[in-house]
């Protein structure tokens, strides 16, 4: 099927199929999926200025799906969500003001691509590293079953900035700096305006490991901080041109789907598996990224 907008030929089938596998996995891992998506997409031979743009718009559909059957489990802290969206907006516009700067010098896939492998591999290196810990602690009874090596007990001498104003979170059960937050908002944000991603690959383990959120909590509300930083890049990325909305449509048919299925997944499994599942997609996403770089 010729997609005129982004001027490429891919099958639907394909592309549905992406939406479907990426919904799994988001809605499992509390994950928008474009850092596993965007690599797919790029791999297929779309542009990666449309990758980018059109990845954000089926991650905001997607993660709709899969942040309202979190809710009903009970897995979305909503102040949380709120308070991050300070730091996520200017994120956002700062990391597409950084791609439209690309785009004219003509590098954009080199950077993008490099990038995309030097945090993945980062991320699912220190991921499965802190899970097999934590997995070892609660086979010796050193750690409770939540698994989140006691960052949930976070207060605000203990926090990552010990700047006030602290804000009491009762559903994550954490007491931390209002600047902690809008830090994790911001970063995760750029990386959504530059990447083409919700920075749920990178949300979850800041939330886990610098707020002290527990992880099925974590997996919830990071895919509702997804839906407001997803849907603003989407209308970022729109108004630059970099947005083919019928890919996006094709993708989000098998993703709607996906996301559910995911998400029920979350309540069979502890928190340091969950993570040490998740450690396994950076790596892998940063491999097709070579791949398609010819590193």
């Amino acid at each position: 099927m010729f997609f005129p907008i982004s001027a490429v030929e891919i099958s639907p089938l394909i592309l549905a199929g992406i939406g479907f596998g990426v919904g799994i996995l988001g809605g499992f891992f509390g994950v928008g999926g474009g850092f596993l998506a965007g690599p797919l997409m790029f791999w297929a031979g779309v542009p990666i200025n449309f990758v980018i743009g059109t990845d954000l718009a089926h991650m905001t559909g997607k993660s709709i799906v899969a942040a309202r059957r979190h809710r009903a489990l009970g897995n979305v802290d909503l102040r949380l969500g709120l308070l991050m969206v300070l730091g996520t907006l200017p994120g956002i516009e700062l990391g597409a003001r950084l791609i439209e700067r690309l785009k004219h010098l003509g590098n954009t896939e080199q950077v993008v691509g490099y990038t995309y492998i030097v945090i993945l591999t980062a991320i699912g290196v220190f991921t499965a590293w802190e899970s097999l810990r934590a997995l070892r602690l609660e086979r010796t009874s050193r750690l409770d079953a939540s698994g989140v090596l006691d960052l949930s007990q976070r207060t605000p001498d203990t926090g990552l900035l010990r700047v006030p104003p602290y804000i009491h979170l009762p559903i994550s059960g954490v007491v931390v700096s209002i600047w902690t937050i809008c830090l994790v908002g911001f970063a995760t944000g750029f990386l959504a305006g530059f990447l083409g991603v919700g920075g749920g690959f990178i949300r979850l383990p800041m939330l886990v490991y610098l707020v002290g959120v527990p992880t099925h909590i974590a997996v919830g509300t990071d895919l509702f901080e997804i839906v407001i930083s997803a849907g603003f890049g989407t209308l970022s990325h729109a108004l630059k041109g970099n947005v083919d909305i019928m890919i996006a449509l094709t993708m989000q048919t098998g993703a709607a789907i996906g996301a559910q299925i995911g998400a029920i997944g979350t309540r069979y499994f502890s928190g340091p598996t969950i993570r040490l599942m998740f450690s396994v997609l950076p790596i892998m996403a940063a491999i097709m990224v070579m791949l398609r770089i010819g590193v």
